[in-house]
């Protein structure tokens, strides 16, 4: 997969184009430049022949190794990658506004208790560890000075020795204060109920066991909580242990959390770390999680949102996540109708990222 064409202005003619709710009947849509534009004068014309125009699809939760990363997500339709814990600094840095390439933001290196079981990743660097609370300013300030664009907190079951509940309030309002998102990474009741204790904006993951109880859901509902629940890993966790039967808990909070009226965003978990007990793939993953989540019971263009609109919108990536003038030019085009059936986005005709066209994967 490479980029093939950074052309100055083409008119996109006989697109049928993804409102967030429904394809439009096939009209023009204008790429101009890096922006989507409005005059198809002196622009190449490119026939879509009705196909599907879709927003470039956001990853609500990756993780990144190199730039094979980014040629990986955009070779299945990913123009945008959130990623929840890369390290160190100056490999996130490299893969940042690289031109042709997938746009990424990132938490850079996340918070974790001293001896969770996450504190015993390989290769994790020593300042992820925040002890107490008075380190949790300092923390935050570093994140920040790096570049991260969230904040990232690991909340273990408790008893498991991950971040206090003390430490975990004090980061957040460290990062609140500086006017950053706070992501919680939660895989059990007892780490929902501290996310929403201590007041992460975002849960990442949904338990793995019995679903969310009607209690929790309810005040992640009320008090106005956004869940990437990762439905990719928990699936594949599930398998790698020979329990798939376990799966049921996760997809079932899904539904619930649905059925509430929480925003549920796409996200993977794709990674390539040693002692991960499983590996999404880059880009491919997110078409089966939009087909994991519809099996959970959202309707396929709330699925599409769920990778398009609603994370530009919770993450504040104003610039993107719709097909609107003005707008950054991350563009899929699909042969099918996903609306009907979600499968149809993997059918990737051609992708534009800032205007710049890629040719999709192949097998």
């Amino acid at each position: 997969m490479s980029a093939t064409s950074s052309e100055t202005k083409i008119a996109l003619i006989n697109a049928r184009v993804f409102d967030g709710r429904r394809l439009s009947e096939p009209r023009t849509v204008v790429i101009d430049g890096t922006v989507i534009g409005t005059d198809p004068a002196d622009a190449r014309t490119v026939d879509a022949g009705g196909a599907a125009l879709l927003p470039g699809l956001i990853d609500s939760h990756i993780h990144l190794h190199g730039r094979e990363t980014l040629d990986q997500l955009l070779g299945y339709g990913v123009t945008t990658g959130l990623d929840m814990g890369t390290w160190p600094p100056e490999l996130l840095a490299s893969l940042r506004g690289l031109p042709g390439s997938a746009d990424v933001r990132s938490a850079g290196i996340p918070a974790i208790g001293p001896d969770g079981p996450h504190s015993h990743i390989p290769g994790r660097p020593d300042d992820a560890v925040v002890r107490d609370p008075d380190q949790a300013r300092r923390y935050v300030t570093a994140r920040i000075s790096e570049g991260s664009d969230y904040i990232k907190i690991v909340l273990e079951a408790p008893g498991e020795g991950g971040l206090t509940q003390e430490t975990a309030s004090a980061l957040v309002g460290a990062a609140h204060a500086e006017g950053k998102r706070v992501v919680a990474h939660a895989v059990s009741a007892g780490a929902y109920t501290m996310a929403l204790d201590v007041g992460a904006d975002v849960i990442t993951h949904v338990p793995l066991g019995p679903p969310l109880d009607t209690v929790q859901v309810a005040r992640i509902a009320a008090d106005g909580r956004v869940v990437v629940p990762t439905l990719t890993m928990m699936e594949g966790i599930t398998a790698a242990i020979g329990q798939a039967e376990a799966f049921a808990g996760p997809l079932r909070s899904v539904t619930l959390l649905h059925q509430a009226g929480v925003p549920v965003l796409a996200g993977t978990d794709a990674n390539a770390r040693p002692g991960v007990p499983f590996h999404p793939p880059h880009g491919e993953s997110l078409h089966h999680e939009l087909e994991l989540l519809v099996s959970a019971g959202l309707s396929p263009a709330e699925a599409l949102r769920a990778a398009t609109a609603l994370p530009a919108r919770h993450f504040g990536l104003t610039d993107r996540g719709t097909i609107a003038p003005g707008l950054r030019a991350d563009l899929i085009l699909i042969d099918g109708d996903p609306v009907a059936d979600i499968r149809a986005t993997r059918n990737i005709v051609r992708v534009w990222c800032g205007g710049t066209e890629h040719g999709p994967a192949r097998p």
